[in-house]
């Protein structure tokens, strides 16, 4: 009698096939990429293989090699079994939103909102396990390649889209929670130089503006929205939406 599956398992392997299907019609389609995607893709094992190749490239250096990243993270998806799943929910939140994603393969190949997390995740991992000086010489890659300066110590779940994603600024004790939606030039700061809780926490579904910047330990709430160049220093409640700059004229 054949086991059924669960619908993670159902939807972690049906984004699997959808970039496969996709990537074997590209390569057939444009002939110049077919290196790229037989390489990151079609001789890769499953999602998070096909993520450490493409990002073992684009991340490698003289000093951290293409295959010490490789290494990297296969011990960082040996320790992370949900990992497919992460990837699976970010591809979700991306199709979902951005009608730039015409299919799963475009996000992978071209979108580094979508590689600075999923490497922002690699040096998590590398955080968490004790090993800071090397999360923070990714982070440091990171920054330099994509224009996104994630902390490895803050905290991010799935379904994240960052729209663009450049100039993307996430703070050491900032939380992000699943489905919340970033678009260029976010900042989330603290607002001194305390090492203490002081980035902000950013609830379910919530959505950034461009350019919107947040600063200190506070919470914006599920499902709220923060507009275009807002700056916020307060608690926002959850659905509700805020606009506009907090900033006032200094006296003379």
């Amino acid at each position: 009698m054949k086991q059924e599956q669960n619908p993670a398992a159902a939807a972690r392997l049906a984004r699997w096939a959808d970039l496969h299907a996709a990537a074997t019609d590209c390569a057939e389609k444009e002939p110049l990429l077919a290196p790229l995607i037989r390489e990151t893709i079609l001789t890769a094992a499953g999602l998070p293989d096909a993520t450490a190749r493409l990002l073992s490239r684009k991340l490698a250096d003289r000093y951290l090699t293409e295959e010490m990243l490789l290494q990297l993270f296969e011990e960082f998806a040996a320790a992370t079994p949900q990992l497919a799943q992460m990837i699976s929910r970010d591809f979700d939140g991306i199709l979902a939103h951005d009608p730039a994603a015409t299919s799963v393969l475009c996000p992978f190949l071209f979108f580094k909102g979508f590689h600075a997390l999923q490497s922002y995740r690699l040096a998590h991992y590398l955080w968490t396990a004790g090993r800071k000086p090397l999360a923070l010489y990714v982070q440091n890659r990171v920054s330099d390649l994509f224009g996104v300066d994630i902390h490895p110590g803050a905290r991010i779940g799935c379904g994240i889209m960052m729209d663009h994603a450049t100039g993307i600024v996430i703070g050491e004790t900032a939380v992000v929670e699943d489905d919340v939606l970033f678009w260029h030039g976010v900042t989330l700061g603290g607002r001194d130089f305390a090492p203490n809780d002081r980035h902000p926490k950013i609830r379910k579904g919530a959505a950034l503006g461009a350019h919107a910047t947040l600063l200190g330990n506070i919470e914006i709430g599920a499902g709220a929205k923060v507009a275009a160049g807002s700056v916020v220093v307060k608690n926002v409640p959850a659905g509700a939406t805020v606009a506009g700059p907090t900033a006032k004229p200094l006296e003379k």
